[in-house]
């Protein structure tokens, strides 16, 4: 089996920031890396550490599945490559684990016995097959769910609106606290540590060829997720229907009449978004 680009979609949160998702994909192999944003000054050359680990990311997992790889070890190889280039590059080693530049992902790579996906953090994968119900492969709308709870709670404690951002004096602390506890329990993410690998969540799935993959980050997922415009059935309709530029105009003009957060809450007024469709042949 391979997989075949229907279309694609990377919008920046902030068209004057670095856009920190990417995404990757050949015929044997898609990816889809959301980079956490920094919350403090960056440790690599570059506009952005998180930009740096997905663009990266993507690059290393496609070429050791070109390699002939599994996705385990293509992940491995990946993260030990990230390490390498983590610790020749940059500045100077974390002082503070929230510094170690970190990524969530979606892997999916067709194979004999079905499509693997791997995962870390809040990527997703959205599968149809044929008049069968969507089946959303990870944890995103769980996690969105307490991040929005988190953003509301937060901004009524520090009296500002949520989406006020993530560098605010007010937030910091209490989000590099949870970001320090990243590579430990069950927080697992896409990083310089190869042992991570042995933590991504796994998933195969029995799919025939004409099936339908919506790979996208939570910036994208967030019409469904967070902002209740679709859901994962009604998302992938619209995908094929209206297109994924035409739901990224949907998602940035729901953000738009709610800048501050204060209906739908959250850290940025916009994430970066990203979606893959792929068909399976």
């Amino acid at each position: 089996m391979a997989l075949e680009l229907l279309q694609s979609l990377s919008l920046p949160g902030d068209p004057a920031k670095a856009n920190e998702d990417s995404f990757g994909h050949d015929p044997n192999a898609a990816v889809v890396l959301d980079g956490a944003t920094p919350l403090g000054d960056g440790l690599m050359p570059g506009p952005s550490d998180a930009a740096w680990i997905a663009q990266f990311g993507a690059r290393r997992l496609l070429a050791h599945l070109r390699d002939g790889d599994g996705a385990r070890k293509a992940l491995r190889g990946a993260l030990a490559d990230t390490q390498k280039s983590f610790e020749a590059l940059g500045r100077m080693p974390p002082q503070h684990v929230w510094q170690t530049p970190c990524a969530s992902m979606m892997l999916v790579v067709p194979g004999k016995d079905g499509v693997e996906f791997l995962s870390f953090g809040d990527c997703a994968a959205l599968v149809q097959q044929g008049d069968a119900g969507v089946t959303v492969v990870g944890e995103t709308f769980d996690k969105r769910a307490a991040e929005a709870l988190r953003a509301q709670k937060l901004g009524k404690e520090k009296n500002l609106s949520p989406a006020s951002g993530l560098s605010r004096p007010e937030f910091i602390e209490t989000l590099r606290a949870s970001r320090g506890r990243i590579n430990s329990g069950d927080a697992w993410l896409f990083s310089p540590e190869p042992k991570a690998a042995a933590h991504a969540a796994r998933r195969v799935i029995k799919l025939a060829p004409g099936a339908l993959l919506l790979l996208v980050s939570d910036g994208f997922l967030a019409l469904a997720s967070d902002y209740g415009a679709y859901s994962a059935d009604s998302l992938m309709a619209a995908a094929q229907s209206k297109g994924l530029a035409a739901l990224g105009e949907e998602l940035r003009a729901i953000e738009a009449g709610d800048p501050g957060g204060d209906r739908f809450a959250r850290f940025k007024k916009s994430d970066d978004a990203t979606a893959l469709l792929l068909k399976l042949k």
